[in-house]
């Protein structure tokens, strides 16, 4: 999905784009989970987590290029008790696919 959106300065226009992000190593869900939700939260991302598990989480996530960009580094570094092996991003339509 790609959303032209109103910019904070005027003439300029951004994209709103949606991806999945698929997490993937030693993750504790009952922490990641909140964790994820808090900091897609504070990036202004909208999230939906479609798959939780012990080694793998899916996210998706819609925003600013470059905000889905932080959100993936931040997972990297997560919460301490979370290790995070591959992070894999790929675009998905408005059907969620």
């Amino acid at each position: 999905m790609t959303t032209l959106l109103e910019p904070s300065v005027p003439g300029e226009t951004y994209t709103l784009l949606r991806e999945r992000m698929t997490i993937r190593g030693e993750l504790d869900a009952d922490s990641f989970l909140p964790w994820i939700r808090r900091h897609a939260s504070k990036l202004g991302l909208f999230q939906d987590i479609v798959h939780s598990g012990p080694d793998r989480i899916e996210v998706d996530l819609a925003g600013a290029p470059e905000l889905i960009d932080m959100m993936e580094v931040g997972c990297l570094l997560g919460p301490i008790n979370v290790w995070v092996e591959t992070i894999d991003r790929r675009r998905v339509s408005n059907a969620g696919g």
